[in-house]
């Protein structure tokens, strides 16, 4: 019989300050400093570590291994440490279902069964047929580090191609295999990043997107340009893949590809880096050698193709709407004077559309939590689709002549489950349901809306044990993001439950620069109105406090990638505010994040270091320029991988060295670089639970913490 207690970790003092007179004294390693300097439109930039950016050199390296041992030795000091892992693995291990979809008579889904560092996918004829592995990634590499990163099923069942990713990087190998036999042919498709694969109707091929080899030396870090649309037959070497498109004379431009269901057309999606708005263009596939046609080439709005009925194009844009609604377009006669529109704009913002059952279904964001609606494909509405709760729900694959479909739903204290739904009789049946060693009743989530420094009204969600005593004194970590149009909303994740069962309030705040209210929402938060992004969540935080959550000294603040950019920008401008900081994998250097892979793209969102006004802007908040010699900056703990190739570890070395070197008070500036892991996708749950309890851990000791948790 297994029985639950409850015990106090304990060890710790009651404020974070003097909780570090506990720790081993740190010494930092020494890091070089150059004299290297920058001049952008007269502006002297000094750059003392840029020798960090290059992540082969033997001395970055050295640089890594010395700073991994001081942070690693600081973290295994805190008592606590071991006691948070284990409850971390203890409730990671539950069942995990991905969306099934449905393609050529077979389903497919994704299934963890608890602790596996990948997802294992497999497939069945029938829902009460028993599952056949199709592909186990756990097989591919003895740590985990080889994830499968996308896969697409040929239209008759028979074919995947699929996508995988090592060590964390978004570098891709496709190849292909046989769904009745499980075996692999001996297709090798390379130097895809950024792509899916298209099928034609036949099975025969599939259309993909790649770029040109780069060399050894800079696969991780030289600047991704010149992307190209390429057909591969199966069987055939990728050498003999034909070439369908390119734009030699737009650099920026990439490409991602869809075959309509009916398989006359290959639509062409023609974006420039991360900019919402798009081109789309189409080739007819029963015609060979048939010209691609610049359908919508005006770059004016954000044009995501749904459907067609033959050369009627149903196509979910913002286009004078923006917050989203779906046109149709005769490709026979696209004037625009001939565009007819189907879905008017709503009030909230149109995130998805599909079309099933002959009808569309379209998912909404209603102040950031999921509503789907059910419309004819004349525009009429149908119904709301009942969601379980206040959450997220996604999915709803399929054709359009499909009378079933799936979704999950998930919130901040419910597992995503899965849920069948009958298109036809508007029933929903749970499909799969996964069960976690907790009570879900034992927690409450408010959605509360706080002004920002201009007076607008901002979403946070709060989320913490019942009977929180609103005393200022709960330990409380604030999570953003507030970029490219990503809208956060309510989901479920081991890691902030044991943060909570641990006594601490966690809260999540739906910034500008987001997609949460649609473009404007997002443009609000862009190139010179960035500093929107942080004023809103350095508000979220002032509110927290200001309505006895909690207090500078107990108050935490995370995020990761774009998001790791916020929580520098904040550190720096509010270094008072906080007591402890998680900055992942966060774009640092506002001045040079263009130089590196992927990073130009970013231009859209961030504005560009080369024009006069955008870098007034960006050096004004660029968090490794923000750093003052003499400032007590929190306690921090920045997290990244060796294999990031999104945004490159550079920018959090450099902006540990600077911080390290500044830092007048005890609290750490620590940096933990975990090794074959990338940008986040795709990490093997093994990491994910052990920077979890490291990160978790940091703050027991950062915020003086006295925590509670549950154990065997």
């Amino acid at each position: 019989m297994r029985c639950l207690h409850t015990f106090v970790l304990s060890g710790l003092l009651a404020s974070g300050a003097a909780a570090f007179a506990t720790m081993p004294t740190l010494s930092y390693p020494t890091t070089r400093t150059t004299n290297q300097v920058d001049d952008y439109h007269g502006v002297s930039v000094p750059d003392p570590y840029r020798w960090l950016e290059d992540d082969n050199a033997a001395e970055t390296k050295a640089w890594v291994t010395a700073q991994n041992k001081v942070t690693y030795g600081y973290l295994a000091a805190i008592p606590q440490g071991p006691a948070i892992k284990q409850r971390l693995k203890k409730l990671w291990n539950y069942e995990r279902y991905g969306v099934p979809t449905k393609q050529g008579g077979r389903y497919f889904f994704s299934r963890n069964d608890g602790l596996q560092n990948q997802a294992v996918l497999y497939t069945l004829p029938t829902l009460d047929a028993e599952p056949t592995v199709l592909l186990d990634p756990n097989k591919l590499s003895a740590d985990g580090t080889v994830a499968l990163a996308g896969m697409a099923i040929s239209d008759d069942g028979k074919l995947m191609a699929y996508g995988l990713s090592a060590s964390g990087s978004d570098w891709e190998e496709w190849k292909v295999r046989d769904v009745h036999t499980g075996q692999d042919l001996p297709d090798s498709l390379k130097w895809v990043k950024f792509s899916g694969a298209a099928w034609t109707k036949d099975g025969k091929g599939f259309f993909y997107s790649r770029y040109d080899e780069p060399k050894a030396d800079a696969q991780l870090t030289k600047v991704n340009y010149f992307q190209k649309v390429y057909y591969h037959m199966v069987g055939t070497p990728q050498s003999a893949d034909r070439l369908v498109y390119n734009r030699p004379d737009h650099k920026d431009w990439g490409f991602g590809t869809t075959v309509t269901d009916d398989g006359h057309y290959l639509l062409i999606d023609v974006t420039e880096g991360t900019d919402t708005r798009n081109r789309l263009y189409y080739q007819d596939l029963t015609t060979p050698g048939a010209p691609v046609v610049e359908l919508l080439n005006d770059f004016d709005a954000q044009y995501s193709f749904v459907d067609n009925d033959g050369p009627l194009f149903w196509i979910n844009t913002d286009l004078d709407a923006p917050r989203g609604r779906v046109i149709a377009v005769d490709i026979t006669k696209p004037a625009r004077a001939n565009w007819h529109e189907v879905i008017p704009q709503a009030a909230e913002p149109l995130k998805g559309v599909h079309t099933l059952n002959n009808s569309f279904v379209c998912e909404y964001l209603k102040d950031a939590r999921s509503q789907v609606k059910l419309y004819s494909l004349t525009g009429q509405f149908l119904s709301e689709l009942a969601l379980p709760g206040i959450g997220s729900a996604g999915g709803f694959g399929g054709k359009r002549k499909d009378t079933e479909t799936f979704y999950s739903y998930t919130s901040f204290t419910v597992p995503g489950s899965i849920y069948r739904q009958d298109l036809a009789t508007g029933t929903s049946t749970l499909f799969r349901a996964p069960k976690v060693d907790f009570n879900p009743a034992d927690y409450v989530t408010t959605q509360i809306f706080y002004r920002s420094k201009d007076g607008t009204r901002v979403p946070m969600f709060i989320t913490h044990k019942k009977g929180l005593a609103l005393d200022g004194n709960n330990p409380t970590l604030l999570y953003g993001y507030g970029g490219f149009d990503i809208s956060l909303s309510p989901t479920f994740s081991p890691a902030y439950l044991v943060w909570m069962e641990m006594g601490g309030v966690y809260a999540m705040a739906n910034l500008r620069g987001g997609g949460e209210y649609g473009r404007e929402w997002h443009e609000a938060g862009m190139k010179l109105k960035k500093q929107n992004v942080f004023d809103d969540f350095i508000a979220a935080g002032e509110w927290l406090i200001a309505n006895h959550y909690t207090s500078s000294k107990k108050l935490a603040i995370s995020g990761a990638s774009n998001g790791g950019l916020l929580i520098g920008a904040c550190e720096t401008q509010r270094p008072d505010l906080y007591g402890a900081c998680l900055p992942s994998v966060g774009v640092m250097d506002m001045l040079r994040f263009n130089k590196f892979t992927i990073g130009w793209a970013w231009m859209s969102d961030y504005g560009s270091p080369e024009n006069p006004e955008e870098f007034k802007a960006l050096h004004a908040y660029s968090p490794l320029h923000n750093i003052h010699p003499g400032i007590q900056y929190p306690p921090t703990l920045i997290t990244t991988g060796d294999h990031d190739d999104r945004v490159v570890p550079a920018h959090s070395f450099k902006f540990a060295a600077t911080l390290q070197a500044a830092q007048a008070g005890d609290a750490p500036i620590l940096i933990r670089i975990e090794t074959k892991a990338g940008h986040g996708a795709g990490k093997p749950t093994s990491k994910i639970i052990e920077e979890a309890g490291d990160k978790w851990a940091f703050l027991v000791q950062s915020l003086g913490m006295n925590p509670l948790l549950k154990t065997e």
